[in-house]
């Protein structure tokens, strides 16, 4: 990591670091250049939009401080564009709304009990919080928040000192107590006071450790590694909610490989995903395998290299109005051109990419699929190592944790479906398949497919050259398959030939069990030999009918 070295800004240089509002801005009202340069001792460039010095202004006006904090300022030494503005000040929540309620365009109050009053101005939000210190229980899962009364104390009871720097407005002073500037320059993560302090406050720090390895690439100090180590268990405290959202910002992150081996390293894993460091099986020189763990973080690792940039697609969108999925932000709404014809054109991904990053799904699949390979390791009496079934295993597994982390029920569904769908491509470049077989491998992917393509692809970690080459070619050839039989069949939405209602009114049934099975069968039908026409598919329904104990109740 290479943060850029402070100097003073070059007057009449466009900023290229700073903040930007949280969310779209489609009207184009908020100039997201003509930002405030900032003084000697900030990164050339640098700059903050200008509702922080109005808001900056007006709480001195009113004789409270209020200082930018955190996140924001951190990004301003790192050349990155920061979505947050965060501010901390002396005001309690009410004196906070009463200074800002009629210059913001809207306000919010949700996090009130904590101190904390949100605006929003000119498209930009902005959190304004009271000082405070925050302290965990031994036994509680919820801080108990006590209001503080100066910016030195705020900044200690923050959790590492890259976070600990703030702005004072609207003089735009650096505060940095305790080194984060030096800490950014040498890729060094440390705390404000004592990491065993800081992790005793809210153990959800060691998480965020971890998290900021993964998004930051950066180093972690050993005094903060060894405490991780020492208090591993304190996480156990902390509602599975909390822990869940860390990992998805760990997993999503630039340098996932570097948190994940933190959170095995210091035991932390072992609390919160226990299925991680189970993959570090043993090796011996008569039973020779792939490191498992190695193996997961490399596949996790090829999986991003399967996704693009998400601003691809919202540019295609922005310049394909008409287009299915094109239009405003969010309609999906197809158009139709200046000859009144429906445009068909779709956002097509930059060859051998499947999905927008970050793809929590495609990485958390990635680095669970074989997470059933220890229950399943067998050695065979040829000195083989076998792992039967790992796939299915691994897919109840995969269920069980997620659920235990509170994930919903379509994020467990699809990353469990793609667990148990990862060795299906294998064999296909031996034996082929046929069309029925391509059509069920479409069809059981269902929309996890193109995130299926992605994996495959990702789990090939051989080092034989000649073996990689094969798999790639016969993938190549499986999504060849699929294209041709899509163009003749509509292969995404393969149904059987007969509906419900037609089913009914052909055997004279009512509505039941009966009709599913029959539905069932006409699908296995359909994926067997392709599309029928009515009078075919008919024929076929009345032969099964023919063989079922209802049909002659």
């Amino acid at each position: 990591m290479n943060p850029t070295a402070p100097s003073s800004p070059s007057s009449g240089t466009p900023a290229t670091a700073g903040v930007q509002p949280s969310g779209t801005d489609p009207s184009g009202l908020v100039d997201h250049t003509d930002l405030v340069a900032l003084p000697v001792g900030f990164p050339t460039g640098a700059g903050l939009p200008p509702v922080v010095l109005e808001l900056g202004r007006l709480f001195k006006a009113a004789g409270h401080e209020l200082s930018l904090v955190g996140g924001p300022v951190r990004d301003l030494f790192l050349g990155r564009v920061s979505p947050d503005l965060d501010f901390t000040t002396d005001a309690d929540p009410d004196t906070t709304l009463r200074i800002a309620r009629k210059w913001a365009d809207a306000h919010w109050d949700i996090g009130r009990k904590f101190g904390t009053i949100g605006f929003s101005k000119g498209g930009w939000q902005l959190e304004v919080t009271t000082y405070r210190a925050e302290k965990y229980d031994r036994d509680s899962r919820k801080p108990q928040v006590a209001f503080g009364d100066s910016l030195d104390e705020d900044l200690l009871r923050r959790d590492f000192t890259v976070n600990a720097m703030a702005i004072r407005l609207p003089s735009l002073e650096l505060v940095d107590l305790f080194g984060g500037v030096k800490d950014l320059a040498a890729g060094r993560l440390r705390t404000p006071g004592t990491p065993e302090d800081s992790f005793s406050d809210d153990p959800l720090r060691m998480m965020r450790a971890a998290r900021f390895a993964s998004q930051l690439g950066i180093g972690v100090d050993p005094s903060v590694v060894e405490a991780m180590t020492a208090m591993a268990e304190r996480i156990t405290i902390i509602s599975a909610e909390r822990v869940r959202d860390e990992l998805v910002k760990l997993v999503n992150g630039s340098h996932p490989r570097a948190g994940l081996n933190l959170l095995v390293d210091t035991g932390l894993a072992e609390h919160v995903l226990p299925e991680l460091p189970a993959l570090k099986l043993e090796t011996d020189e008569h039973h020779r395998h792939k490191d498992v763990y190695e193996h997961s973080l490399t596949v996790l690792e090829q999986a991003m290299d399967h996704e693009y940039p998400a601003e691809l697609e919202e540019r295609w969108a922005a310049e394909h109005p008409k287009a299915p999925g094109g239009g405003p932000a969010g309609t999906g709404e197809s158009g139709e051109d200046s000859d009144g014809e429906a445009e068909t054109e779709r956002f097509v991904p930059p060859s051998g990419t499947y999905v927008p990053a970050p793809d929590f799904v495609l990485r958390f699949a990635a680095l669970m699929h074989d997470v059933g390979k220890p229950a399943t390791r067998r050695f065979e009496p040829n000195g083989a190592v076998t792992f039967r079934h790992h796939d299915v295993v691994g897919a109840k597994l995969v269920k069980q944790r997620m659920r235990a982390l509170k994930f919903d029920n379509d994020t467990i569904k699809a990353v469990a479906r793609l667990v148990e769908l990862h060795m299906r491509f294998y064999g296909y470049g031996d034996a082929g398949w046929t069309d029925s077989a391509v059509r069920r491998y479409v069809n059981d992917a269902g929309p996890v497919l193109p995130r299926l393509h992605a994996l495959t692809r990702s789990d090939v970690t051989t080092r034989n050259r000649r073996k990689a080459e094969r798999l790639a070619f016969a993938y190549d050839d499986l999504e060849r398959r699929m294209v041709e039989i899509a163009e003749k069949e509509e292969l995404q939405a393969v149904r059987p030939d007969l509906d419900g209602s037609q089913v009914m009114q052909i055997l004279g049934i009512k509505p039941g069990p009966v009709v599913g099975r029959a539905y069932k069968h006409l699908l296995e039908y359909r994926l067997d030999e392709g599309p029928h026409d009515v009078q075919t598919a008919t024929a076929e329904l009345l032969r099964w009918w023919a063989e079922q104990p209802e049909s002659t109740a």
